[in-house]
């Protein structure tokens, strides 16, 4: 009797956990992904032979990286960018380099701490890059 009593309380929290939405992992991850992308900003890089500067923004813990994403229907246009912490630098993060971006979501930066003050600068991989939204999350 002990050991029903004792695997009928087991069911009962199993089902407990079940019924109060406790989701695996898996689906934890895809909800912070939703809850960090959900908060992105919408901007417009305009062609410039320069690096063009978007912000100053801080970071919050709503995402753990600094993401970016282009929003275009124009294949082969990409941009590059990189992100300066502005409150310690003058020069853009990985040794001064940019990487290239596309439509889908990549890190600009990784493992950001929150209320960290950045800079994201743009520039184009080619001409083709004349009027381009992107999204940036953080």
């Amino acid at each position: 009797m002990i050991r029903s009593r004792t695997f009928a309380s087991a069911l009962f929290t199993a089902a407990a956990l079940l019924g109060a939405g406790v989701a695996p992992a898996s689906a934890q991850s895809s909800a912070a992904a939703v809850s960090c992308y959900g908060g992105a900003k919408t901007l417009t890089y305009h062609y410039s032979t320069s690096p063009v500067s978007y912000g100053t923004y801080t970071t919050s813990s709503r995402c753990n990286d600094i993401n970016m994403r282009l929003i275009t229907d124009e294949p082969g246009v990409f941009l590059y960018a990189c992100v300066v912490f502005v409150d310690h630098t003058t020069k853009c993060n990985h040794d001064d380099t940019y990487s290239l971006h596309g439509t889908e979501w990549a890190t600009v930066a990784t493992d950001v701490k929150d209320g960290t003050h950045f800079v994201l600068r743009v520039g184009p991989y080619d001409q083709d890059a004349q009027n381009v939204k992107f999204q940036i999350a953080y």
